[in-house]
């Protein structure tokens, strides 16, 4: 398993609204089953993890399908585990308080 720590372009959608929408857009090098990722929510003031959405292009630049990672969150930091075993651009979003 490779941990990638934070990778990607991360983007915060509706600051103000309550409720905070996180989204990171990763390498399409990142591995399905093998890489995982780690978020410290605390940079983002996320004190509430609500929801995570994880989107992989299996096919580049085409077909999207959601996948269901496995996560755990400890000391603040999410780790996102990825699902699936192949190469491809994957977001990863994430909303929270």
């Amino acid at each position: 398993m490779t941990a990638l720590g934070e990778i990607g372009t991360v983007t915060q959608e509706s600051p103000n609204a309550g409720v905070k929408v996180l989204m990171w857009e990763l390498a399409d090098t990142v591995i399905g089953g093998t890489d995982t990722v780690q978020i410290d929510l605390n940079d983002y003031g996320a004190t509430l993890l609500l929801s995570i959405d994880v989107y992989d292009q299996t096919t580049t630049g085409s077909v999207v399908v959601s996948q269901a990672p496995t996560t755990v969150v400890t000391s603040g930091v999410l780790v996102v585990t990825l699902g699936g075993s192949d190469t491809g651009a994957k977001t990863i979003v994430i909303r929270c308080k």
